[in-house]
C-alpha cells in the first residue's frame, strides 16, 4: 500500500507537467523559444506537432512556471510539521487523509482553470501540495515501526521506487488522455488519477494500521519478532526529541548533504537535460512517451535490485550496515555524476545522450538502499522527523537547479554553456557523496538507545538485555516488562 501510495503521490505531482502542454497555446510560445544552431535539425521527436490542437489558455512561460511550482511550495512547507505531528499522533491517518485531500482536489483542477484562470489553479495545486506533504515523513515513520533492520533495504527500495513507477505510468497515460480523453482531453488526466488516488486513500485508511501493536489480525509470533527486532520499539514510551544530539550528529549531516545533492542532481538530470536535448540537439525526448519514461523505468528496476542485494549483504554477515549504505549510495550518486560529465561531452550525438540519461538515472536508484533509508538505521523512533528535515531542505535545494541553469544559459543555450550546467551538477553529486562516505553511519545512535530511557523507573532498568544490537532479542521477562511500562499488559506471554 505504501508503494502504491508513493506512486499516486508522484502521479499527482507530475501530471500537471504533461497536462499543461495541452492546456496552453503552444504555437504562440514556440515563436519565442531560443535554439542553438550547432547541431543539425532533425525530423524525429516532434512529429505530433502538426496534428496538435492548441490549448485554450494563453499563459506565458513564466506563468506556467508559477503554476507548476505552486504544488511544490505547498508540499515543502508541510514536511516538518507533519514529521512532528506523526511522532506525537501517529503517521497513518495523516498520510491517508492528506492523500485523500490531494486526490479530491484533483477534480477541481479543470474547474479552477476554466472558471478562475491561473490564480485559482495555483490555489488548487497549492492545496494539493499541502495534502501530499505527509507522504515522505509519514511513510518513513511507518517503515520505522514495521520493518526489521535486515529487511529495510529491499522494503524501503520497493516503497520509494513507487515514485518512478508512478512516473512511468503517468507520463504516457497522461499524454494519451490529453489527446483522446473526454471534456477536452486534458481534464480527464485529473479525473482519472483523482479517482485512482481517492480509491487508494480510502482503502489505505480502512485496511492499514499504525504499527504491529494496533493490528488486530497479525500473528503473535510476527508481532513479537518485529518488536524485538526493533528493540521493542512499539512497547517503549518514546521520550522527547533529542534536538541537541541530532544537531551535533555528523551521520545526520551526512544524510542531509546526500539528500541535498540528490535533489539538485536529479532535477538537473530529469529537467535540464531534456531541455538541453530540445534546445541544442533539436530533439524533444518529451514528445516520445516511451523514451521519456525509460530513465524512470531503469531507476525503478535498478533500485529494487539494489535493495535486495543490500539486504543479502547484511544477512550474509560479511558487510556492516555502514558499509552497505555507503556502497549503495556511491553507486546511486557517483553513477549519475559520471553520466552528467559524459553527457556534457557527447556533442550532437542524440542516441548517446538518451542512453546516458537512462543509465545515469537508472544508477541513481542506488540511493534507496543508501542515504534514503539510512534515517531508519540511525534512529527508528525519530526517522520520520529526520526525513522531514532532510526532505524539506533537499526540495528547496532542488529549486536551485533550474535557477542556476536558467541564469547560465539565458539567451545563449550553446553546448559550452550547457556543459557548465552539467559539470556543476556533477560536482554537487561528487562532493555530497564523498561527504556521505566520510561521515555516514549505519549504526543506531546513542541518543536513540531505549536502554537509556527513563532509567529512574525500575521497569525500564530491565531493558539492557538487548546489549545494544539492532537484531537482539529480549527474553520473555524483559519483553513483558517493557510492554507493562506502556500499558500493554495484554501482550504479556
Amino acid at each position: 500500500m505504501l508503494f502504491l501510495g508513493m506512486a499516486n503521490a508522484y502521479v499527482m505531482r507530475t501530471n500537471m507537467s504533461v497536462a499543461i502542454v495541452a492546456m496552453v497555446n503552444q504555437s504562440a510560445l514556440e515563436k519565442h523559444e531560443v535554439f542553438d544552431d550547432e547541431c543539425p535539425d532533425t525530423d524525429y521527436g516532434d512529429q505530433d506537432n502538426s496534428d496538435h490542437q492548441d490549448g485554450e489558455f494563453l499563459w506565458t512561460t513564466s506563468m506556467q512556471g508559477y503554476i507548476l511550482s505552486s504544488f511544490f511550495y505547498g508540499y515543502v512547507i508541510t514536511q516538518i510539521p507533519f514529521g512532528l505531528l506523526a511522532k506525537k499522533y501517529g503517521a497513518m491517518r495523516f498520510l491517508g487523509w492528506g492523500m485523500l485531500i490531494n486526490s479530491v482536489f484533483a477534480f477541481l483542477v479543470p474547474v479552477a482553470a476554466r472558471q478562475g484562470g491561473a490564480p485559482w489553479l495555483i490555489v488548487v495545486r497549492f492545496i494539493q501540495g499541502l495534502g501530499e506533504g505527509p507522504i515522505v515523513p509519514c511513510t518513513h515513520a511507518m517503515l520505522a515501526k514495521w520493518i526489521p533492520p535486515n529487511e529495510r533495504s529491499r522494503v524501503g527500495s520497493i516503497v520509494y521506487s513507487g515514485a518512478q513507477f508512478g512516473t512511468v505510468i503517468s507520463m504516457p497515460l497522461s499524454g494519451l488522455l490529453a489527446d483522446h480523453g473526454w471534456d477536452g482531453g486534458w481534464p480527464s488526466i485529473f479525473y482519472v488519477f483523482g479517482i485512482v488516488g481517492t480509491i487508494w486513500s480510502i482503502a489505505f485508511l480502512l485496511t492499514c494500521h499504525e504499527d504491529p501493536i494496533t493490528h488486530p489480525k497479525i500473528a503473535e509470533d510476527e508481532r513479537k519478532y518485529i518488536q524485538q527486532a526493533l528493540w521493542g520499539k512499539a512497547g517503549v514510551n518514546i521520550p522527547p526529541i533529542p534536538w541537541k544530539s541530532i544537531w551535533k550528529s555528523m551521520p545526520f549531516y551526512a544524510i542531509l548533504l546526500a539528500h541535498l545533492g540528490q535533489n539538485y542532481g536529479y532535477e538537473t538530470l530529469m529537467t535540464e537535460l531534456p531541455t538541453y536535448m530540445k534546445q541544442v540537439l533539436r530533439f524533444s525526448i518529451k514528445a516520445n512517451g516511451t523514451l521519456s519514461s525509460l530513465p524512470y523505468l531503469a531507476m525503478w528496476i535498478f533500485s529494487i535490485g539494489v535493495g535486495w542485494v543490500a539486504d543479502w549483504m547484511l544477512t550474509s554477515g560479511r558487510f556492516s550496515h555502514t558499509l552497505t549504505r555507503k556502497l549503495s549510495n556511491s553507486i546511486g550518486q557517483y553513477g549519475p555524476a559520471i553520466a552528467l560529465i559524459i553527457a556534457s561531452y557527447t556533442g550532437c550525438n542524440r542516441a548517446l545522450t538518451v542512453a546516458i540519461l537512462t543509465i545515469g538515472v537508472g544508477l541513481n536508484g542506488g540511493i534507496y538502499a543508501g542515504f534514503k533509508i539510512n534515517h531508519l538505521d540511525l534512529t527508528p523512533r525519530y526517522a520520520g522527523i529526520l526525513m522531514a528535515f532532510t526532505n524539506c531542505s533537499a526540495n528547496l535545494a532542488g529549486l536551485l537547479a533550474p535557477i542556476a541553469a536558467g541564469n547560465i544559459i539565458e539567451g545563449k543555450p550553446t553546448i559550452a554553456q550547457w556543459r557548465i550546467v552539467f559539470l556543476i551538477a556533477a560536482g554537487v553529486y561528487l562532493f555530497t557523496a564523498t561527504f556521505y562516505n566520510l561521515f555516514a553511519s549505519g549504526s543506531r545512535q546513542p541518543w536513540d538507545n531505549p536502554d537509556n530511557d527513563e532509567p529512574q523507573k525500575p521497569a525500564s532498568i530491565e531493558a539492557p538485555h538487548e546489549n545494544g544490537h539492532n537484531n537482539g532479542y529480549n527474553n520473555g521477562t524483559t519483553t513483558a516488562t517493557l510492554r507493562t511500562t506502556t500499558g500493554m499488559a495484554e501482550q504479556r506471554q
